[in-house]
Protein backbone atom coordinates (compact mmCIF):
# COMPACT_ATOMS: atom_id res chain seq x y z
CA UNK A 1 0.00 0.00 0.00
CA UNK A 2 1.48 3.27 -0.95
CA UNK A 3 1.63 6.07 2.32
CA UNK A 4 3.58 9.43 1.85
CA UNK A 5 6.68 9.29 3.93
CA UNK A 6 9.22 12.12 4.67
CA UNK A 7 10.81 14.21 1.80
CA UNK A 8 7.87 14.64 0.00
CA UNK A 9 8.57 10.57 -1.27
CA UNK A 10 6.15 7.89 -1.91
CA UNK A 11 6.96 5.23 0.26
CA UNK A 12 5.79 1.59 -0.93
CA UNK A 13 5.97 -0.67 1.94
CA UNK A 14 8.01 -3.40 3.64
CA UNK A 15 9.12 -6.06 0.97
CA UNK A 16 8.27 -9.81 2.38
CA UNK A 17 9.29 -9.00 6.13
CA UNK A 18 6.68 -11.43 7.46
CA UNK A 19 8.33 -14.18 5.50
CA UNK A 20 12.03 -13.51 7.09
CA UNK A 21 9.69 -13.31 10.53
CA UNK A 22 8.58 -16.91 10.11
CA UNK A 23 11.75 -18.72 8.93
CA UNK A 24 14.18 -16.94 11.30
CA UNK A 25 14.25 -17.17 15.18
CA UNK A 26 11.93 -14.61 16.03
CA UNK A 27 14.37 -12.75 18.85
CA UNK A 28 16.96 -11.91 16.13
CA UNK A 29 16.53 -7.60 15.56
CA UNK A 30 15.35 -7.05 12.21
CA UNK A 31 17.83 -5.32 9.76
CA UNK A 32 15.45 -2.24 8.64
CA UNK A 33 17.08 -0.42 5.45
CA UNK A 34 15.73 1.78 3.50
CA UNK A 35 16.35 1.55 -0.44
CA UNK A 36 15.27 5.21 -2.58
CA UNK A 37 14.83 5.46 -6.15
CA UNK A 38 13.51 8.59 -7.91
CA UNK A 39 10.24 8.75 -10.30
CA UNK A 40 11.32 8.13 -14.06
CA UNK A 41 7.89 6.57 -14.29
CA UNK A 42 4.85 6.38 -12.91
CA UNK A 43 5.10 5.09 -9.63
CA UNK A 44 3.21 1.08 -9.66
CA UNK A 45 5.75 1.00 -13.10
CA UNK A 46 8.72 1.57 -10.67
CA UNK A 47 7.06 -0.59 -7.96
CA UNK A 48 7.06 -3.08 -10.38
CA UNK A 49 10.78 -3.17 -11.35
CA UNK A 50 12.12 -3.04 -8.26
CA UNK A 51 10.41 -5.34 -5.83
CA UNK A 52 11.78 -8.54 -7.28
CA UNK A 53 15.54 -7.10 -6.86
CA UNK A 54 14.68 -5.93 -3.28
CA UNK A 55 13.48 -9.33 -2.26
CA UNK A 56 15.68 -11.02 -3.21
CA UNK A 57 18.81 -8.87 -2.16
CA UNK A 58 17.03 -8.75 1.19
CA UNK A 59 16.62 -12.99 0.97
CA UNK A 60 20.20 -13.39 0.56
CA UNK A 61 21.17 -10.47 3.06
CA UNK A 62 19.03 -12.23 5.47
CA UNK A 63 21.21 -15.24 4.84
CA UNK A 64 24.91 -13.73 5.19
CA UNK A 65 24.02 -12.08 8.41
CA UNK A 66 21.71 -14.27 9.81
CA UNK A 67 19.04 -12.29 11.06
CA UNK A 68 16.12 -10.89 9.04
CA UNK A 69 16.47 -7.97 6.92
CA UNK A 70 13.44 -5.77 5.86
CA UNK A 71 14.27 -3.05 2.72
CA UNK A 72 11.90 -0.30 2.37
CA UNK A 73 11.27 0.83 -1.13
CA UNK A 74 11.04 4.65 -1.52
CA UNK A 75 10.25 6.16 -4.75
CA UNK A 76 11.12 9.75 -4.75
CA UNK A 77 8.65 12.47 -6.47
CA UNK A 78 11.87 14.38 -7.59
CA UNK A 79 15.59 13.79 -8.75
CA UNK A 80 16.22 16.87 -6.11
CA UNK A 81 14.62 14.48 -3.45
CA UNK A 82 16.51 12.14 -3.91
CA UNK A 83 20.23 13.20 -4.02
CA UNK A 84 19.15 15.20 -1.15
CA UNK A 85 17.98 11.92 0.81
CA UNK A 86 21.44 10.63 0.11
CA UNK A 87 23.39 13.69 0.86
CA UNK A 88 21.93 14.08 4.56
CA UNK A 89 21.82 10.44 5.49
CA UNK A 90 18.07 10.06 5.43
CA UNK A 91 18.13 7.13 3.28
CA UNK A 92 20.73 4.04 3.04
CA UNK A 93 20.74 2.95 -0.12
CA UNK A 94 20.17 4.82 -3.37
CA UNK A 95 19.49 3.31 -7.16
CA UNK A 96 20.66 6.92 -9.08
CA UNK A 97 21.75 7.81 -12.72
CA UNK A 98 25.16 8.98 -13.06
CA UNK A 99 24.79 12.65 -12.97
CA UNK A 100 22.56 12.61 -9.96
CA UNK A 101 25.66 10.36 -8.52
CA UNK A 102 28.46 12.88 -9.40
CA UNK A 103 25.93 15.21 -7.90
CA UNK A 104 25.55 13.56 -4.72
CA UNK A 105 29.29 13.30 -4.50
CA UNK A 106 30.14 16.57 -4.88
CA UNK A 107 27.98 17.40 -1.93
CA UNK A 108 28.77 14.65 0.26
CA UNK A 109 32.14 12.85 -0.67
CA UNK A 110 31.44 10.06 1.74
CA UNK A 111 29.32 8.64 -0.22
CA UNK A 112 30.10 4.88 -1.26
CA UNK A 113 29.57 2.99 -4.33
CA UNK A 114 28.22 -0.41 -4.01
CA UNK A 115 27.70 -1.39 -7.26
CA UNK A 116 26.73 -0.83 -11.22
CA UNK A 117 24.37 -1.78 -13.78
CA UNK A 118 26.01 -4.11 -16.74
CA UNK A 119 24.13 -5.42 -20.04
CA UNK A 120 26.29 -8.50 -20.85
CA UNK A 121 29.18 -7.11 -19.30
CA UNK A 122 29.06 -3.64 -21.13
CA UNK A 123 28.82 -0.56 -18.52
CA UNK A 124 27.12 2.04 -21.53
CA UNK A 125 24.23 2.11 -22.61
CA UNK A 126 22.09 4.93 -24.99
CA UNK A 127 19.85 7.48 -24.83
CA UNK A 128 18.03 8.86 -27.64
CA UNK A 129 16.76 11.87 -29.35
CA UNK A 130 13.34 11.07 -30.63
CA UNK A 131 11.13 12.75 -33.09
CA UNK A 132 8.08 12.05 -34.24
CA UNK A 133 7.74 8.92 -36.81
CA UNK A 134 6.66 11.03 -40.01
CA UNK A 135 8.82 14.15 -38.69
CA UNK A 136 11.09 15.73 -41.46
CA UNK A 137 13.67 16.29 -39.01
CA UNK A 138 16.55 14.26 -40.45
CA UNK A 139 19.70 15.05 -38.39
CA UNK A 140 20.41 17.26 -35.12
CA UNK A 141 21.27 20.15 -37.12
CA UNK A 142 17.91 20.41 -37.85
CA UNK A 143 16.70 21.08 -34.76
CA UNK A 144 17.40 24.77 -35.00
CA UNK A 145 14.52 26.59 -34.20
CA UNK A 146 12.42 23.83 -33.07
CA UNK A 147 11.25 22.80 -29.67
CA UNK A 148 12.81 20.11 -27.88
CA UNK A 149 11.83 18.66 -24.74
CA UNK A 150 14.20 17.44 -22.02
CA UNK A 151 13.98 15.45 -19.12
CA UNK A 152 14.51 16.59 -15.32
CA UNK A 153 16.69 18.94 -14.95
CA UNK A 154 19.28 16.72 -13.00
CA UNK A 155 18.75 14.01 -15.43
CA UNK A 156 21.92 12.31 -17.12
CA UNK A 157 20.05 11.15 -20.33
CA UNK A 158 17.25 13.58 -20.21
CA UNK A 159 19.30 16.64 -20.10
CA UNK A 160 23.28 16.91 -19.39
CA UNK A 161 24.62 14.18 -21.85
CA UNK A 162 21.82 15.34 -24.67
CA UNK A 163 23.10 18.93 -24.13
CA UNK A 164 26.28 18.39 -24.53
CA UNK A 165 25.56 16.07 -27.86
CA UNK A 166 23.75 19.60 -29.11
CA UNK A 167 26.29 22.02 -28.04
CA UNK A 168 28.96 19.09 -29.93
CA UNK A 169 26.60 19.95 -33.03
CA UNK A 170 26.88 23.70 -32.76
CA UNK A 171 23.16 23.92 -31.15
CA UNK A 172 22.47 25.91 -27.78
CA UNK A 173 19.43 26.97 -25.88
CA UNK A 174 19.24 30.33 -28.39
CA UNK A 175 19.24 28.59 -31.18
CA UNK A 176 15.76 26.28 -30.43
CA UNK A 177 12.17 27.53 -29.98
CA UNK A 178 11.70 27.05 -27.04
CA UNK A 179 12.49 23.96 -24.33
CA UNK A 180 10.64 22.25 -21.46
CA UNK A 181 12.56 20.53 -18.60
CA UNK A 182 9.62 17.92 -17.85
CA UNK A 183 9.45 15.57 -15.08
CA UNK A 184 9.88 11.81 -16.60
CA UNK A 185 10.90 10.22 -19.63
CA UNK A 186 7.41 9.03 -20.58
CA UNK A 187 6.57 12.41 -20.16
CA UNK A 188 9.16 13.79 -22.91
CA UNK A 189 7.79 11.45 -24.90
CA UNK A 190 4.38 11.78 -24.98
CA UNK A 191 4.92 15.07 -25.92
CA UNK A 192 6.91 15.02 -28.40
CA UNK A 193 4.11 12.02 -29.35
CA UNK A 194 1.63 14.70 -29.03
CA UNK A 195 3.14 17.45 -31.03
CA UNK A 196 4.12 19.83 -27.99
CA UNK A 197 7.83 19.79 -29.15
CA UNK A 198 9.29 18.44 -32.80
CA UNK A 199 11.53 17.02 -30.26
CA UNK A 200 13.22 15.17 -27.05
CA UNK A 201 15.72 12.80 -24.94
CA UNK A 202 14.68 9.95 -23.16
CA UNK A 203 16.15 6.36 -22.23
CA UNK A 204 16.23 3.41 -25.18
CA UNK A 205 13.31 1.69 -22.99
CA UNK A 206 10.77 4.42 -22.95
CA UNK A 207 11.51 5.07 -26.35
CA UNK A 208 11.49 1.20 -27.24
CA UNK A 209 7.34 1.25 -25.86
CA UNK A 210 6.73 4.53 -28.55
CA UNK A 211 8.58 2.85 -31.73
CA UNK A 212 7.05 -0.50 -31.09
CA UNK A 213 3.56 1.95 -30.63
CA UNK A 214 4.52 3.24 -34.04
CA UNK A 215 4.57 6.86 -32.66
CA UNK A 216 7.83 8.04 -32.52
CA UNK A 217 11.50 7.43 -34.53
CA UNK A 218 15.13 7.72 -33.46
CA UNK A 219 16.80 10.39 -34.65
CA UNK A 220 20.19 10.10 -32.72
CA UNK A 221 21.46 7.66 -30.10
CA UNK A 222 24.16 8.71 -27.35
CA UNK A 223 26.30 7.14 -24.70
CA UNK A 224 25.54 7.00 -20.94
CA UNK A 225 27.57 4.94 -18.31
CA UNK A 226 25.33 2.43 -16.19
CA UNK A 227 23.40 3.41 -13.44
CA UNK A 228 25.25 2.66 -9.72
CA UNK A 229 23.85 1.48 -6.66
CA UNK A 230 25.19 3.90 -3.82
CA UNK A 231 25.37 4.07 -0.14
CA UNK A 232 25.16 6.56 2.78
CA UNK A 233 27.89 8.74 3.78
CA UNK A 234 28.70 6.06 7.33
CA UNK A 235 26.87 3.38 6.31
CA UNK A 236 27.64 0.22 8.31
CA UNK A 237 31.24 -1.57 6.91
CA UNK A 238 29.71 -5.03 7.75
CA UNK A 239 26.02 -4.23 5.82
CA UNK A 240 27.68 -2.77 3.47
CA UNK A 241 29.80 -5.92 2.68
CA UNK A 242 26.71 -7.89 2.55
CA UNK A 243 24.91 -5.24 0.32
CA UNK A 244 27.32 -5.45 -1.95
CA UNK A 245 27.71 -8.97 -2.27
CA UNK A 246 23.98 -9.73 -2.63
CA UNK A 247 23.98 -7.22 -5.85
CA UNK A 248 27.30 -9.00 -7.21
CA UNK A 249 25.35 -12.47 -6.49
CA UNK A 250 22.31 -11.28 -7.75
CA UNK A 251 20.98 -13.87 -10.61
CA UNK A 252 17.31 -14.13 -10.55
CA UNK A 253 16.75 -13.53 -14.17
CA UNK A 254 13.00 -12.53 -13.44
CA UNK A 255 13.85 -9.76 -10.93
CA UNK A 256 16.68 -8.45 -13.82
CA UNK A 257 14.49 -8.91 -16.45
CA UNK A 258 12.56 -6.17 -14.73
CA UNK A 259 15.30 -3.70 -14.76
CA UNK A 260 16.07 -4.96 -18.27
CA UNK A 261 19.71 -5.26 -17.04
CA UNK A 262 21.95 -8.63 -16.84
CA UNK A 263 23.21 -7.94 -13.30
CA UNK A 264 25.77 -5.74 -11.05
CA UNK A 265 29.19 -5.62 -11.31
CA UNK A 266 32.58 -3.37 -9.13
CA UNK A 267 32.87 0.16 -10.32
CA UNK A 268 34.77 2.47 -9.00
CA UNK A 269 34.37 6.24 -9.01
CA UNK A 270 36.73 7.16 -11.83
CA UNK A 271 33.72 5.28 -14.19
CA UNK A 272 31.45 8.34 -14.12
CA UNK A 273 34.31 10.67 -15.21
CA UNK A 274 32.82 10.47 -18.53
CA UNK A 275 29.49 11.59 -17.17
CA UNK A 276 31.39 14.49 -15.30
CA UNK A 277 32.68 15.85 -18.88
CA UNK A 278 29.29 15.65 -20.76
CA UNK A 279 28.00 17.82 -17.30
CA UNK A 280 30.68 20.18 -17.83
CA UNK A 281 29.59 21.13 -22.20
CA UNK A 282 26.10 20.88 -20.82
CA UNK A 283 26.42 23.77 -18.47
CA UNK A 284 27.42 26.02 -21.86
CA UNK A 285 24.24 25.17 -23.62
CA UNK A 286 22.35 27.82 -21.96
CA UNK A 287 25.33 30.19 -20.89
CA UNK A 288 25.59 30.55 -24.79
CA UNK A 289 23.64 33.77 -25.72
CA UNK A 290 22.59 35.77 -29.02
CA UNK A 291 23.62 38.42 -30.41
Amino acid sequence: MIRLAALGALALGCLGAPTFAQAKDKSAETLSLTFGVYQTDKATVMYKMFTPVLEAIQDDMSHQLGRPVDIQLTIFKSYDDGIRALVDGQVDLVHFGPASYVTAKEKNPNIQLVAMEHEKGEKRFKGVIVVQKDSPIQTIEDLRGKRFAFGDKNSTIGRYLVQAQLVDHGIHAKDLASFKYMERHDQVAGAVELGDFEAGSVKASTFKKYADKGTLRKLAEFDNVTKPIVARAGFDPAFFTAVQTSFYGLKDEAALKELKISGFMPTSDAEYDFVREGMKKAAVFESVVGN
